[in-house]
């Protein structure tokens, strides 16, 4: 994280704090998996029904991968005494953290986690209670253990439990680091067993990275280990012994006089403790990794500067080349489950390794150059770690850890094929808000003005607030001054934004100019300069005029009235595309496996045939600037039937997309639920769509989209996202009446994003 000066870290802190407050408190829940709405279902899920399966799994134990979660479930568990940088802080303090691993287990790759904080500090009971425990998970995850219990506490817990277990702090790290490291060499055209490495920093991380290295071919006379009193060398007494397997034979004390020549820096300590100076002293091309937070042993910017040749990696998101665990834990226990492994070995560590080398060595797909905003991204200096929204992600490393699992003999339940395993793991995905986050990072590359309407509303004013601080865009406040600074103050929202009152004396000047657009635009259609100098003093008209005159990127109304009303005036001031002749709108719903799009869902009552045809083509192109391959349904109640008026319809709209428009998979009209099954669609051999599941449906009417969307959003089934308005000039969005605040934050992300690619034209 950028420094920060005290009003915007107490501003961040308090965000954080309102994170993990907001109900429901902390990150993670218990949701059922099974039906429980009847008696019998309450029968099967408990007593008398339980006890079946209680003694299948007695008679059987195998068997409890098949009744229970247990194939799904790791246990994220600490002592608190190694919290992030904060120390030991105690195991209820370190429970937040806790619970952002399940987090990230979870939306990475599809992994339950219950987080157990422990309090115990002598290594021997902790173990003895982890043990306990062991039978209800099938995997552990340990946490912020502190060295040398860490490595101890480790060891034993692999030797007695039967499960996947891996000490995130020490291997995680360990992993990535090499993946890079691997990379990184080849870059610089050197050799593994030849290059010089020192290791600055001998906690749990840095002695697992050196291990995991040597497993790679380093040769450990080339190592040089530091620690706070320096180079760990023969003359040193009273060393652990995890350090004393790193003793070096050498009359070297510092990091200063270690760094002269060597290939390899690898920073595992704190910040800033590299200079220029040291930098420069290294060999040709040399491999830095930085990776303290949140400063790094040599700042980015300072080392790129300092020497041109270095190939530089840091554990910054702002940065190039990121070493990020959460590469690497989620796949390596997700591939680990799923064979049911009885530990997490070496081969399964170096299998990790190779799978993200590799895995940077691919050209990168459009979806993650869209997601960090990146036109182009290839293998090479600024680019040899994978990046962690690569979807791709989940198939290569966890195949190639259950493969690894199997080859070593570790695997209680081998996979048998691999095509249908990657399958399943491809199911997995989407089951999270990935889409929004990776919107949200393409977004905060270039962030856009953002006027928000509705400012005195307290949403609208936590959105804003969201938006500014996470840097999604630069919000602009659209009210009553005087109200909304009071309402700031209410709520202790303290951003410096602007606020833009229509009635305020400073916005006399844009009153006048604002009136003579309305009145030229309107004054062949029954407005008059009287009526268009009342008009600028409306909020409705004064916020699309701002986004005429380049006041604004864009604009997001809403919030407090109905749809229509506030639309009434935007399409009275804002141009359509060309070769549009009625917008529509869109909404994205994000549901468990996959995002799908309705269309139309605000706008047009009852459209005729060659209206679809214009909402499917919208629908197209807004679909695509998602990075989503678009897969069109057009729906009614018949499946190629044809026999309603409104089937007739939107036949007739498919028939002429498909003369027009070949290339477009589209087809219909359908049912949805036929649409979205791959069974029910091989009954039609003869549709564009095929047999796999439509994403985007375009509805024959505006009661069907409507109540269908709203159905859900107040089932609360899926996020929804919209509504996404489409065929206007600027981007310009209308919110649903009471949105939530992130509902206001993703239609203002959409917002943005629709504004970067209207600049780019």
């Amino acid at each position: 994280m950028p420094k920060q000066n005290q009003k915007d870290l107490n501003a961040f802190n308090k965000a954080a704090l309102d994170y993990h407050k907001a109900e429901p408190k902390g990150k993670i829940e218990v949701v059922p998996s099974k039906p429980h709405s009847s008696q019998r279902d309450l029968s099967l899920a408990y007593s008398p029904g339980v006890a079946v399966p209680c003694m299948e799994i007695h008679n059987n134990p195998q068997t409890v991968y098949d009744y229970t979660a247990k194939g799904n479930l790791v246990a994220v568990i600490s002592n608190g005494t190694a919290v992030l940088g904060l120390g030991d802080i105690g195991a209820e303090a370190s429970k937040p953290v806790m619970e952002g691993k399940g987090l990230l287990f979870k939306i990475f790759a599809d992994i339950n986690v219950f987080d157990i904080e422990i309090d115990e500090k002598d290594p021997d009971k902790f173990i003895e209670i982890v043990k306990g425990i062991a039978p209800t998970f099938g995997g552990i995850n340990l946490e912020d253990i502190k060295a040398p219990e860490a490595f101890y506490i480790e060891q034993r817990l692999k030797e007695e439990l039967n499960i996947p277990l891996m000490h995130d702090d020490q291997h995680g790290t360990a992993i990535i680091s090499a993946a890079a490291l691997i990379n990184a060499l080849e870059i610089a055209d050197k050799k593994i067993d030849e290059v010089k490495v020192v290791v600055n920093g001998a906690g749990a991380a840095a002695i697992a990275c050196t291990k995991l290295y040597i497993a790679l071919g380093l040769s450990k006379e080339n190592v040089l280990m530091c620690d706070s009193k320096g180079v760990i060398n023969h003359k040193r007494t009273n060393l652990t012994p995890e350090k004393i397997d790193f003793i070096a034979e050498t009359d070297i004390e510092t990091l200063e006089d270690a760094l002269k020549g060597a290939d390899v820096f690898v920073g595992l300590s704190k910040g800033n403790v590299m200079s220029p100076e040291m930098l420069l002293s290294m060999a040709d091309n040399p491999i830095v990794f930085a990776l303290a937070n949140p400063d790094p042993e040599i700042d980015y910017n300072l080392a790129v500067e300092t020497r041109k040749d270095v190939i530089l990696a840091t554990g910054r998101s702002d940065f190039p080349n990121q070493v990020n665990n959460v590469l690497g834990f989620p796949y390596i226990f997700r591939g680990a489950l799923d064979v049911q492994a009885t530990g997490i070995n070496e081969a399964m560590k170096l299998a990790a390794v190779r799978a993200l080398a590799a895995l940077a060595k691919e050209q990168v797909p459009e979806v993650v150059k869209l997601a960090y905003n990146i036109k182009q991204l290839h293998f090479g200096r600024d680019y040899f770690i994978p990046k962690p929204f690569d979807s791709r992600l989940l198939t290569r490393v966890s195949m190639a850890v259950a493969k690894a699992a199997m080859e070593s003999g570790i695997a209680k339940s081998p996979i048998t094929d691999f095509e249908e395993y990657e399958n399943n793991l491809l199911d997995r995905m989407g089951r999270d808000e990935r889409l929004i986050r990776m919107m949200q990072s393409r977004a905060k590359s270039n962030p856009m003005r953002v006027t928000l309407g509705n400012a005195e509303e307290y949403n609208v004013l936590k959105a804003a607030q969201i938006l500014l601080e996470e840097g999604i865009a630069k919000p602009i406040l659209l009210g009553e001054k005087k109200f909304i600074k009071q309402q700031m103050e209410k709520y202790n929202i303290n951003i410096d934004v602007p606020i833009v009152d229509p009635m305020d004396d400073d916005q006399e000047e844009n009153r006048v100019k604002y009136r003579e657009t309305l009145w030229k635009l309107r004054q062949r259609k029954g407005m008059n300069e009287y009526k268009a100098k009342l008009f600028v003093r409306q909020r409705d008209y004064f916020g699309p005029l701002m986004l005429k005159h380049g006041d604004t990127d864009a604009l997001i109304v809403g919030f407090s009235k109905n749809y229509s009303s506030v639309l009434k005036p935007i399409l009275e001031v804002v141009e359509k595309e060309k070769g549009v002749d009625k917008v529509a709108a869109m909404m994205m719903i994000l549901t468990e496996k996959k995002p799908i799009f309705f269309a139309d869902t605000s706008i047009n009552q009852n459209p005729t045939a060659e209206d679809l045809v214009n909402i499917a083509k919208m629908s197209e192109m807004t679909v695509k600037t998602f990075a989503i391959e678009p897969r069109i349904a057009m729906l009614s109640f018949e499946n190629f039937a044809a026999i309603s008026e409104t089937s007739k319809k939107v036949a007739k709209a498919v028939s002429i997309l498909h003369e027009k428009f070949p290339k477009m998979i589209v087809d219909g009209e359908i049912q949805p639920d036929f649409a979205m099954n791959s069974d029910h669609l091989s009954d039609y051999p003869f549709s564009k769509l095929g047999t796999e599941p439509a994403n985007v449906f375009v509805f024959p009417n505006l009661e069907s989209a409507n109540l269908s969307y709203k159905i859900i959003r107040g089932m609360k089934m899926a996020q929804v996202v919209g509504p996404i308005l489409m065929g206007l000039k600027q981007p310009v969005h209308v919110l649903q009446m009471r949105s939530s605040v992130d509902e206001i934050v993703n239609l203002a992300t959409i917002a943005v994003l629709d504004a970067q690619r209207r600049q780019v034209k």
